[in-house]
């Protein structure tokens, strides 16, 4: 017996249906972002992993603004940002204090 997944249902209303058009952007906005956000925060952890400080704290301030920029847009909590932020920024001052 096969599983048939039906389509998903939009109330039939004009005001229904510019909110799911609204909704359905800012998902593919969102989901675009944070695939971003998770790459130049693999590429942070990538560099302090290689031990390459200079390369490390540049794409630091480059995942920084852009997390930041993601709060503002409304795609990540706040909080969530900074936890990240700090986290990261923790690794690299880790990685200063061993070079020194």
């Amino acid at each position: 017996m096969e599983h048939v997944v039906a389509a998903p249902r939009v109330a039939n209303h004009p005001s229904a249906l510019k909110r799911h058009r609204q909704s359905e952007k800012r998902r593919v906005r969102n989901r675009a972002v944070k695939t971003r956000l998770r790459h130049l925060i693999r590429d942070v952890r990538d560099l302090v992993g290689t031990r390459n400080l200079d390369a490390a704290a540049k794409s630091l301030a480059v995942a920084t603004r852009a997390l930041d920029k993601a709060v503002t847009k409304g795609v990540l909590h706040r909080n969530n940002a900074a936890r990240r932020i700090a986290r990261l920024a923790r690794d690299v001052s880790r990685l200063k204090s061993a070079g020194a």
